[in-house]
């Protein structure tokens, strides 16, 4: 029977990026992953990487060493991960508060500048002029990031790293410690367990009797396939409304909505943008609802035509492009950051989840949580601890 040194259950950008990093430090690592193709939040992602966007010390720490890593990651990866910069733009409703969004987004590590409804258009030419009251701006970097999971996957191997598709239904808990996981075929063994899956995260460890403050929201989006129009930037709206769901969608007074199937825990939100890749597709949306069932069927007709509408009424050139709608899980946590570290009170399970901005927070996370498993003591690993 072989035993891991580490199981790590997720295949997106968080299993790939930790299991990479925990192979390099010459440990025994098996990925576990449901899909055989990308799916789920990293599949779908816009690619954006908001290094500007940190608010603290811990988060600007995060977004400066992710900007260092990204410069060179597809030379180490042996991979093109379609690293670039572009303009952001982040529109501003008629109905907004210009002067309190500015007050807002001051606090940021580089804080956007505003432009007029004129300069932003000069900007992203497809913006409808009507629809805005100006815009605020600024440099981000940008990945495609399934290519770059790849890129992780495909380094993970060449350290010597397994990868097995199943889907896990069960953490192997003896007394207080796990020490198997199971998925519908087989069960695999190892000293070590880290839950890197999103947003099926919460329910994982809750069938295992590990209660954790991380929580998910059902998304959907519209891809279309190459298209002959050019969009110059990405843009999403500058009051994004996810934030405010996720504080709302986790409090105290909500929780004991997660633990009933079923229930929508407050309303859908909808903040309307858009992003083209490198080979002329497109990706906008998104419709975030809160679902307290993960496997929730989605009816896709009334997402998608109000995707449309909302995405044509900033951007008219996209509402009516061909494209086909899809949905996936996207975990959260209750204070807007990810939850990492171990868990209390069972030895051998840890968790990587819960990352509102995991393209920039994964990369250089997981090569912090590999040096921590090793003995080296890590601030930012213990703030981020389950046990807080």
């Amino acid at each position: 029977m072989k035993v891991y040194d580490w199981i790590v259950i997720g295949g997106g950008i968080t299993g790939a990026a930790l299991g990479y990093e925990l192979c390099r430090q010459g440990l025994s690592v098996l990925i576990l992953e449901q899909h055989p193709t990308l799916e789920g939040a990293t599949r779908y992602s816009y690619g954006g990487l908001g290094y500007w966007s940190g608010t603290s010390r811990l988060t600007r720490v995060l977004c400066q060493e992710a900007r260092e890593i990204y410069q060179s990651l597809s030379e180490e990866l042996e991979t093109d991960t379609q690293f670039r910069e572009l303009d952001l733009l982040l529109t501003i409703d008629l109905k907004d508060d210009s002067e309190q969004l500015a007050a807002d987004y001051a606090r940021f590590a580089t804080p956007p500048t505003w432009v007029s409804v004129e300069d932003a258009c000069a900007i992203e030419p497809l913006l409808n002029k009507n629809a805005i009251a100006g815009a605020f701006t600024v440099r981000q970097g940008h990945i495609h990031p399934g290519k770059t999971t790849q890129g992780y996957l495909k380094a993970f191997r060449r350290c010597g790293g397994e990868i097995q598709i199943g889907r896990v239904v069960e953490l192997v808990r003896s007394s207080d410690a796990i020490k198997a996981v199971k998925t519908v075929a087989a069960t695999y063994h190892g000293a070590n367990t880290v839950v890197c899956a999103g947003g099926l995260s919460r329910t994982l460890l809750k069938a295992s009797g590990i209660p954790v403050h991380l929580y998910f929201t059902h998304e959907q989006m519209i891809e279309t396939p190459r298209v002959d129009i050019k969009l110059q930037t990405i843009v999403t709206p500058a009051h994004i409304k996810r934030c405010q769901l996720e504080q709302q969608a986790s409090t105290k007074s909500v929780e004991h909505l997660w633990d009933e199937p079923g229930n929508e825990v407050i309303s859908p939100i909808l903040d309307a943008g858009a992003v083209q890749f490198l080979d002329g597709s497109l990706r906008m949306g998104q419709l975030s609802r809160v679902l307290t069932d993960p496997y929730a069927t989605i009816a896709p007709d009334k997402g998608e035509a109000e995707i449309r509408n909302q995405v044509g009424k900033i951007l008219p050139a996209l509402e009516k492009l061909p494209g086909t709608w899809h949905h996936c899980l996207v975990a959260f946590s209750n204070t807007g950051l990810p939850v990492v570290g171990s868990v209390s009170g069972v030895e051998g399970v840890y968790i990587f989840s819960g990352f509102t901005n995991p393209l920039v927070c994964v990369p250089p996370l997981a090569k912090r949580f590999a040096n921590w498993v090793q003995g080296q003591e890590d601030e930012i690993i213990a703030k981020l601890s389950p046990h807080n």
